[in-house]
């Protein structure tokens, strides 16, 4: 008999097909009130629950006693109790590296287009304000040459840097919980303190995962040591910035202007002080928001389903 596994999001025909081939599918396109309760009842007997978002607790895992694999479709794993799921032995898994090279394109997008002014600069040619030379009041920062920061020197930060240093000739300095001798050989980063990262960089980019640790990693001290005219970059998750002193440090002229694309509550509320600021650029969560990298990422998490219910060794087990 075929394992019978909850697909939670909605993913492309052929994914579903790979895990058709060796499972028992029940497929919710997206989870929300109306569907929770028929979601809930399916829980009883499923072994594998494959999507992104969801939070599995002891609470959910206490209504689904057969469950064997968790398979995350994303990099990040904030949602997962991964000790609730480690006491009861249910493999985790995510999809590293395959959105890479797509989650450093928004990044250098979001570091141009915030050091050049380039939103602001195209609402105000689209409602009709270019009506002669532009003034010096108009003018952005160059990013070519600059130092860049990076908070976080794994598989997207090194993607970043290496775009930062071939293509702009950026200095990189990072730091990170161990020493990334790949990213010093080849794109000649340099180790350094977080304190010494935030004095020195024109450019802060957060890529930290999400964790216990780095909840607030980035807060009033840490923006107060940045230079003023300092870009400050988050696409890792909105909790490792303390927002409150990120508006402030914008108001108060500490740091030249941010480029978000994660904010602790998503959808962003609508009366969030950023969203009414010209020198922040804000995005919607886009980081890997390509057909073709979403695509892959759910390909990979299949693989890791079906895999992990074969013989137990998925590609990508976090846990």
């Amino acid at each position: 008999m075929k394992p019978k596994v909850i697909v939670y999001k909605k993913v492309d025909k052929k994914v579903l097909e790979l895990i058709e081939d060796t499972c028992k599918v029940v497929y919710f396109e997206k989870l929300d009130s109306n569907i929770y309760p028929e979601f809930i009842e399916e829980l009883k007997d499923t072994e594998g629950l494959i999507g992104s978002g969801l939070k599995v607790d002891h609470e959910l895992l206490d209504l689904a006693p057969q469950l064997k694999i968790v398979c995350n479709i994303a990099v990040g794993y904030d949602n997962l109790d991964l000790a609730a799921l480690a006491e009861r032995g249910i493999m985790a898994t995510n999809t590293p590296d395959v959105l890479n090279d797509t989650v450093a394109d928004t990044i250098m997008g979001l570091i141009l287009s915030t050091a050049r002014r380039m939103p602001e600069l195209d609402q105000w040619v689209k409602t009709g304000q270019w009506n002669s030379g532009l003034e010096e009041k108009w003018f952005g920062i160059d990013v070519h040459h600059k130092v860049l920061g990076i908070i976080g020197m794994g598989g997207i930060g090194s993607a970043v840097a290496k775009r930062a240093h071939f293509g702009f000739d950026m200095e990189i300095l990072y730091h990170n919980r161990s020493r990334n001798q790949d990213a010093e050989q080849r794109f000649g980063a340099t180790y350094c303190s977080i304190e010494e990262l935030l004095k020195n960089s024109d450019f802060v980019c957060l890529m930290t995962p999400l964790t216990p640790e780095t909840v607030n990693l980035i807060g009033k001290r840490e923006f107060e040591l940045m230079k003023e005219s300092a870009i400050f970059i988050n696409a890792s998750r909105g909790k490792t910035v303390d927002e409150e002193a990120l508006i402030l440090a914008l108001q108060d002229g500490q740091i030249y202007g941010a480029g978000l694309d994660v904010f602790v509550q998503e959808p962003v509320k609508k009366d969030n002080p950023l969203l009414s600021m010209k020198n922040v650029v804000t995005l919607p969560h886009i980081g890997s928001a390509t057909y073709e990298t979403r695509f892959k990422m759910a390909m990979t998490a299949a693989t890791n389903l079906v895999t992990g219910l074969k013989d137990g060794n998925p590609p990508n087990l976090i846990n």
